[in-house]
């Protein structure tokens, strides 16, 4: 196998400038081109010489014309491209690229080492690429979402593929207030682009008996049977394929349904260093290494494995003691740990890509003066997000599954009868026929009349998001129409591949784009027809099965009419979604798109598109992951994120303690622990993009979760009307993200980018400029630290108390509520109280403000439906405090629209300073309080 590694000593020099914004080169086997694309957005793109430079449109940034304006200049060692932002400066000698921001020096240097790897996968030929940049002091974030709770990305290692409960998004953001959009498509690895190795590969092993050459497995089953072996690795990851029946490295002759297991000996490390572990689970599972709990006791259910991650720094020689608890939960189970050996520390603290089948290397360099700036830059390269429809800002109830129509309608007269606000009711799965998943039919003998009970949804101000996969019984008329034209994915009917309910199957291939315009025909034909209001992509990574290894999965999702799957695997979501958007803006050209989708790539957004974090567990530290994954996902550019509040697997405990509480009434220890985790995961999912209850049973409706009366329930409702009454801050962040590139839910290194503290900080953020949220995330807490960030003061937003930035404080976190604060200079728009957002009330507005310096709002108001805003027909009412004179000034309003509110009365409330009143007729207006 040909490989090139590209550490130069001498040079062969070509160079011509094409145009004004574009250097190409050769450099000693290499081809470099570097392209201008704004002043603050730089292309890089490099090949071996004897490659051209592809062609081939790219999937994720759109075409553009170069807006920069460049001179360029022969600086002697190097070739220099200026723009009104950057210097890039190109070596003659080695070909790397350094990007240096006018404005203060920051510097990000490529190292002299890139690689290109010939690699073919059914017959698609390319190359496995790496590219490296030199260490400098900062924090990386982004890479999309991920469940190993991790955050700030600096000297760990990421994978990048999809997965249910992962979202891999190929853009990563400095704490240097730049980004780095990775175009390529494929298996993709960040940090250490080594695959992680088997124990025995990297360790010597010591069983238990201090034998060498492997760990002992001790499965005691549930009758008490005993199996031991010696285990040579830990690798029970991945089912057999194509049978998908048994899991490949686990022993035959052990039940696993009740069963406990250990594995136990010592590690002996060949090299000094840190090393990084990867433990893939399903089931209870403890580690300990050298009797230390490197891992506390963590749950996914058996179906669904997850991930976590830890670090040891280990000697040479020097044996290290390994004890691992498992409890598999289920029948068949999964359990592995692997390692990457020690690297240099300047190799493992620098940012390294590596990507499995490219054409080239391929990035863009995205610059800003804040890291806003760096996300409006990736929505330049990736397309901007349209606003989301008005009642996407509000609450979803959604459970797996209402099964008839009298449920999903029983369910919504229940919200209006206890007057909770909602404004989506949610259809999962399997309201078609059992023999009929792809139909896109109702089974009429469960919903008599799906048009009659759309039209009473939206009687009742409410809207239907129906769950639609990409997937197909072999046989079926959908199946059959798509099959004919080539766009099923034969490998899973040619393997009789069956899905959990035993039916063959197999998904369409979306990257055609005549089988797009098909599938939207059939969902137009059957499901929009009826008035459905929005799309729930699921399983579009694509799931064709769960937990097969990588290569079968790639087989059943492949070749795509693109090329091989193993190029595009990570993007089938993004021509998925781009059915849905295109397919409804041809039929209803002035409606707003809306679509949740289980997965994504870069790009995504721009086909309204939002996205939640998958099939979680219901456990506490799933529900601490979930802010760290919403916040990389977040500044990773995508806009609207959103979870299962409860999580969607539930432990078998929890629906043990349901059961006990129906047959009796009595609230046990774990239903009142159930209770509580739902309670705080309400309080806190209110502040992000999407507020979406949903999962297996139990039910998730709050009078299913706990009683009226109760303090969970209470604790819920409140929280619901809490959203409600931010509805006028909310919908104008959520205008913000289509006007100005704008990033809801914020990580604190957004808006504090110069507080070093704030650097690996993930469980606090920002909703908006003004509000920090401090999520409650261990059962039984009522108090919690909170970091306050440096650079102004903080008003607790329950006792008004002012608390100076830059300090830590212990919050009150009593059961009905979660530490908040709100930022001084900040202004806060609420609401009346409604039920839902189609209802306005009276109009009338309160304005919060929260002095300490000036400031500044203004809400943004249109018809919440149609794209009429894309043709200007919208108003936004500017607001402006004035620190020194104590006055607030409510402008001129901007703009109009025909159901715009003419007048209204307006509250404004100063925190320290008293309230006022006044009348607003969309001419100015001061309010003063000195």
């Amino acid at each position: 196998m040909k490989r090139y590694l590209l550490i130069i000593p001498l040079f062969v020099w070509l160079c011509s400038c094409s145009d004004d914004c574009r250097y190409d080169l050769t450099v000693n086997g290499e081809k470099i081109r570097v392209t201008a694309v704004t002043d603050d957005i730089i292309r890089v793109q490099a090949v071996p010489s004897e490659a051209d430079f592809p062609d081939t449109p790219s999937l994720s940034v759109l075409p553009l014309t170069s807006t920069a304006s460049v001179t360029t200049s022969d600086g002697g060692e190097c070739y220099r491209m200026e723009t009104a932002a950057l210097r890039v400066i190109i070596n003659k000698t080695d070909g790397t690229v350094k990007f240096v921001r006018v404005s203060d020096g920051t510097v990000l240097a490529e190292e002299n080492c890139r690689s290109f790897e010939p690699f073919e996968a059914d017959g698609d030929r390319g190359y496995s690429v790496t590219q490296t940049f030199k260490p400098m002091e900062e924090g990386f974030f982004g890479l999309g979402q991920d469940q190993t709770d991790e955050w700030n990305w600096k000297g760990r290692n990421e994978s990048l593929y999809q997965y249910n409960t992962k979202i891999s998004i190929p853009f990563a953001v400095s704490s240097k207030r730049y980004g780095i959009l990775w175009d390529g498509y494929s298996y993709t690895r960040w940090g250490d682009p080594r695959p992680y190795s088997q124990l025995g590969d990297v360790f010597g092993l010591y069983d238990a008996y201090g034998n060498s050459g492997a760990l002992t497995g001790r499965y005691v089953q549930s009758d008490g049977t005993v199996v031991e072996r010696r285990e040579t690795s830990l690798s029970q990851e991945h089912l057999r394929a194509p049978q998908c029946d048994v899991v490949v490295g686990a022993p035959e002759n052990v039940n696993f349904q009740g069963a406990k297991v250990t594995f136990d000996g010592e590690l002996e490390p060949k090299e000094d260093g840190l090393y990084h572990f990867y433990l893939y689970y399903a089931g209870y599972t403890k580690v300990f290494i050298g009797g230390e709990q490197v891992i506390p006791e963590i749950w996914r259910t058996a179906w669904n494995p997850n991930g976590r991650k830890f670090e040891c720094d280990m000697k040479a020689g020097e044996r290290v003691p390994i004890h691992i608890e498992w409890e598999p939960d289920g029948g068949v189970s999964y359990n592995a740990l692997k390692v990457l050996s020690p690297r240099a520390a300047g190799e493992q603290n620098g940012m390294s890509w590596w990507g499995e089948l490219q054409n080239q290397i391929d990035y863009y360099f995205v610059n800003g003066e804040t890291i806003d700036d760096v996300i409006s830059g990736y929505r330049t390269l990736t397309g901007k997000a349209p606003i989301l429809p008005r009642w996407a800002m509000g609450y979803w109830q959604s459970r797996e599954r209402f099964s008839t129509q009298e449920q999903v309608l029983g369910t919504l007269a229940e919200f209006r009868k206890r007057h909770i606000p909602v404004d989506n009711i949610v259809q999962d799965w399997q309201y078609w026929k059992d023999d009929q998943w792809g139909s896109h039919e109702f089974d009429e003998a469960r919903y008599p009349d799906p048009k009659g009970m759309i039209d009473s949804i939206h009687a009742q101000n409410a809207r239907f998001m129906i769950s639609v996969w990409p997937k197909f019984y072999v046989g079926t008329e959908h199946f059959n129409e798509l099959q004919a034209g080539g766009w099923i994915y034969p490998t899973p009917v040619e393997k009789n591949v069956v899905d959990w309910l035993g039916h063959e199957q197999s998904f369409y291939d979306a990257y055609a784009p005549e089988a797009r315009k098909l599938f939207w025909k059939q969902l137009n034909d059957h499901l929009y027809c009826l008035g459905v209001d929005a799309w729930w992509m699921d399983a579009d990574e694509p799931n064709i099965h769960d937990c097969v290894d990588m290569d079968f999965w790639k087989e059943l999702c492949g070749p795509t009419a693109l090329g091989s799957s193993t190029r595009y695997l990570n993007t089938y979501s993004l021509v998925n979604g781009m059915a849905f958007y295109e397919g409804q803006k041809s039929t209803a050209p002035d409606s707003r798109v809306f679509i949740l989708s289980r997965n994504g790539f870069a790009g995504i957004q721009r086909y309204s598109t939002a996205c939640w974090s998958g099939d979680i567990g219901t456990r506490w530290e799933e529900m601490k992951a979930q802010i760290s994954a919403g916040l990389n996902f977040a500044i990773s550019g995508m806009p609207f994120w959103g979870q299962d509040i409860g999580g969607f697997s539930v432990e078998n405990r929890f629906m043990k303690a349901q059961n006990i509480f129906d047959a009796t009434g009595v609230e046990n220890e774990d239903l009142k622990e159930w209770r509580e985790l739902n309670a705080r995961w309400h309080q806190w999912g209110i502040y992000t993009p999407l507020y979406r209850s949903h999962g297996q049973w139990p039910f998730r409706e709050p009078w299913n979760i706990s009683p009226e009366g109760t303090p969970a329930y209470e604790a819920i409702v409140a929280a619901d009307r809490t959203r409600y009454g931010l509805m006028p801050y909310i919908y104008t962040l959520d205008a913000r993200v289509h006007f100005e590139d704008y990033t809801m839910m914020r990580p604190l290194v957004m808006d504090f980018t110069d507080d070093p503290v704030v650097m690996n900080i993930s469980d606090e953020f920002m909703f908006g400029d003004a509000i920090l949220v401090c999520p409650v995330y261990e059962y039984g807490a009522r108090s919690r630290e909170v970091y306050l960030p440096a650079g102004c003061d903080w008003f607790d937003s329950y006792t008004g108390k002012v608390y100076q930035g830059g300090t830590t404080v212990t919050a009150d976190a009593p059961y009905d509520r979660i530490p908040v604060f709100y930022r001084s200079g900040s202004i806060v728009v609420c609401g009346p109280d409604v039920e839902t957002t189609a209802d306005m009330g009276d109009g009338s507005l309160t304005v919060n403000i929260y002095p300490g310096c000036d400031a500044s709002f203004s809400l943004y108001e249109d018809d919440g439906l149609t794209c009429a805003y894309e043709k200007g027909a919208y108003c936004r009412i500017p607001m402006c405090w004035d620190e020194m004179s104590g006055r607030l000034t409510l402008g001129a309003r901007e703009g109009t629209y025909p159901e715009m509110t003419p007048e209204r009365d307006v509250t404004v409330r100063v925190a320290g300073l008293g309230t006022g009143t006044v009348h607003y007729d969309g001419t100015e207006v001061t309010v003063s309080f000195k």
